[in-house]
């Protein structure tokens, strides 16, 4: 297992609660693999204190999130048939 599914799997509760936030919100198609691999962009070689990771995932906002999913669209990164990161 590498240190990216370690993580992703020590902060699965924050994610799970971010993304039933983004549903409460209206947005019913983000998913956890979303919301991680929006945050989880931040970091390309050094991998922060775990409670920056949490801090960044509950402090994602909406918009940053549209924003970010648009990008990946437009660039490729994100296949909306697949509805999620290539």
């Amino acid at each position: 297992m590498n240190r990216q599914e370690l993580m992703k799997q020590k902060v699965e509760e924050v994610l799970v609660s971010k993304m039933e936030e983004f549903h409460m919100l209206g947005y019913d198609a983000v998913t956890v693999d979303d919301i991680w691999t929006c945050v989880n962009e931040k970091y390309k070689n050094d991998w922060p204190k775990l409670h920056t990771i949490v801090n960044d995932i509950y402090s994602l906002r909406p918009t940053e999130l549209m924003n970010w999913m648009t990008m990946g669209v437009y660039t490729g990164k994100i296949d909306m048939e697949k509805n999620g990161p290539v």
